[in-house]
């Protein structure tokens, strides 16, 4: 609105110029109207000359109040909000003019500004407010009531209650005029996007490392695309030449200097996928690199940090490894001067993960396995979500299972199911056990750490549906793996077979194929034993695990 303040003071004054000069020549002798109505004619014609229409003084003093770099650091968080909220409009008419404002903002914060004024001790009170905050409030509320899932894009029906907007979209064509909660009939069947859940689940996830996906739908034209997440052109260009400034500080200036470019990048690339490529092609990679050595534990998380953001692009993990990165990040992952800065190297262990080369260089380091058992054991719920997505990472590769094994992590993995501090980490947990369990060194592994009650018993909570898939895979694969011994076992369990028949009818496609099979399996031991004991034969390629 500040910004448009002149535009639309000087479209007022040209309109009452026009209407004042309008009514001048306007010959009222010739009409035959009241005199009231002549004497308002020429109240309004004096009137329209002496119209200023000036911007507001106070709206000037807020924008020559910039002056620093929290200031602009506020005004682009305000208009990332505007942005996102105009987004959300049929025509998005103002993306374009926001972006500009957005990216001259970003180019004045970075350029123009050389101290973050005060910002990282306030940040870190933010932090630890937000963090308190996220910690009081219930997950299950992030779900929606239909799929049970949380919720990517939630929108309110006039009950007031709010659903993933695919699921009641898809209740409403299914011929449901009603609130699937209250049962309520609805007037109409309008949604109204619930902004406030969204950012509130967006910091949930962020602040406990779970994927968040964008519902919107990404044009396939490159250049359109470009533009798309830029926001404008002046957008994109104010970005390319933050991104070569950036570059260029990393490059040759003083250690303040470079550290200040580091958080910039960090801001910058943190949510933005057109940021990431700016900042990739500006060379920033081996600047950010070499920073890992930096005897300051702020500049080395700062750049690690940055290095995680930008991994996700694709263009940046061969540049990371090409430089000499993958040592560094294990040299951090390893001895970082900060948490921080460990848990940070971790996610970057992951992203590089992606690719099967690195994926087997990462694999073959000795540090790399027990750094992440350490942090598995001993860090924050962050920490030990990126050690774990990270070791999920590098099991695509056959011969990490081996390693993973040798290193011990199978009893840390079982021990997180049975304290269930967290439905995420126990989901993570659950995925890495039922990779390893598809192999029978894996199996044995896990059979000798007793498991098998912990992941019945989170079978039957209320975990999501992705944690209740890996319980069925790793518990058929314990079965296919472990031979009688295992089967009996879960035989004995009361409370499984109801379990996994829910899954047959509420789980995903695949844990209702897994689901299916074990039934069908616990069945046919079933049977066998009671037509005789002579008759309880080994299982069809079977190996045997002792199970204490």
């Amino acid at each position: 609105m500040l910004m448009n303040s002149d535009r639309v003071a000087n479209q007022l004054r040209v309109l009452s110029r026009a209407m004042g000069t309008a009514l001048d020549v306007l010959p009222l002798g010739s009409f035959n109207a009241p005199v009231e109505v002549k004497e308002h004619v020429e109240l309004v014609t004096r009137q329209a000359r002496k119209a200023m229409f000036e911007v507001d003084p106070d709206d000037i003093r807020v924008v020559e109040a910039v002056r620093k770099w929290s200031n602009c650091e506020k005004q682009v968080k305000f208009l990332d909000s505007e942005i996102e909220v105009e987004n959300l409009t049929e025509k998005k008419r103002e993306v374009g003019f926001l972006s500009s404002l957005k990216g001259l903002m970003c180019y004045c914060r970075c350029v123009l500004f050389n101290v973050v004024d005060g910002e990282r001790s306030r940040k870190s009170e933010t932090k630890c407010s937000s963090s308190e905050v996220l910690n009081r409030l219930n997950v299950e509320d992030f779900r929606c009531p239909i799929s049970l899932e949380i919720m990517v894009d939630p929108v309110t029906i006039g009950t007031g209650h709010s659903y993933d907007r695919s699921s009641i979209m898809k209740w409403f064509r299914a011929g449901n005029p009603i609130c699937p909660k209250t049962g309520e009939k609805l007037k109409n069947m309008e949604v109204v996007p619930n902004l406030a859940l969204k950012r509130l689940i967006q910091q949930y996830c962020a602040a406990n490392c779970v994927p968040f996906a964008d519902s919107g739908h990404r044009n396939r034209d490159i250049r359109k695309t470009r533009l798309e997440f830029a926001g404008s052109l002046a957008a994109e260009g104010a970005m390319k030449m933050v991104a070569k400034f950036l570059s260029g500080r990393l490059d040759v200036g003083t250690r303040e200097e470079q550290n200040k470019a580091a958080y910039e990048i960090r801001l910058l690339s943190k949510t933005s996928i057109f940021n990431r490529s700016c900042l990739v092609e500006a060379g920033v990679i081996p600047h950010l690199l070499k920073l890992l050595s930096s005897a300051d534990s702020v500049t080395q998380e700062n750049a690690i940090a940055a290095l995680l953001n930008l991994s996700k692009h694709s263009k940046s993990k061969d540049a990371i490894v090409e430089n000499g990165g993958l040592d560094l990040i294990v040299d951090v992952l390893k001895k970082g001067l900060k948490p921080e800065a460990c848990q940070h190297a971790a996610g970057t262990m992951f992203y590089l993960a992606s690719i099967e080369e690195y994926r087997i260089l990462i694999g073959e380091n000795p540090a790399v396995m027990p750094a992440l058992m350490e942090m598995i054991k001993d860090g924050t719920d962050r920490a030990k979500k990126n050690a774990l997505v990270a070791i999920f990472g590098l099991l695509t590769h056959p011969a990490n299972h081996r390693r993973v094994i040798a290193a011990g992590l199978v009893p840390v993995l079982v021990n997180i199911l049975t304290s269930f501090d967290s439905e995420v980490l126990v989901t993570d947990a659950l995925a890495i056990l039922s990779t390893l369990a598809e192999k029978p060194d894996g199996s044995v592994a896990i059979s000798r750490c007793k498991a098998l009650d912990a992941i019945v018993r989170i079978l039957n909570s209320s975990i999501p549906r992705a944690g209740k898939e890996f319980c069925v895979s790793l518990l058929l694969a314990l079965c296919l793996n472990g031979g009688n011994d295992v089967v009996v076992l879960l035989v004995k369990s009361p409370s499984l077979m109801g379990s996994l028949y829910s899954q047959l009818s509420e789980g995903t496609s695949r844990a209702s194929r897994k689901a299916s099979a074990l039934i069908r399996l616990l069945h046919e031991f079933h049977e066998r034993r009671s037509s005789g004991p002579m008759a309880c034969g080994v299982l069809p390629q079977e190996r045997f695990v002792h199970v204490r």
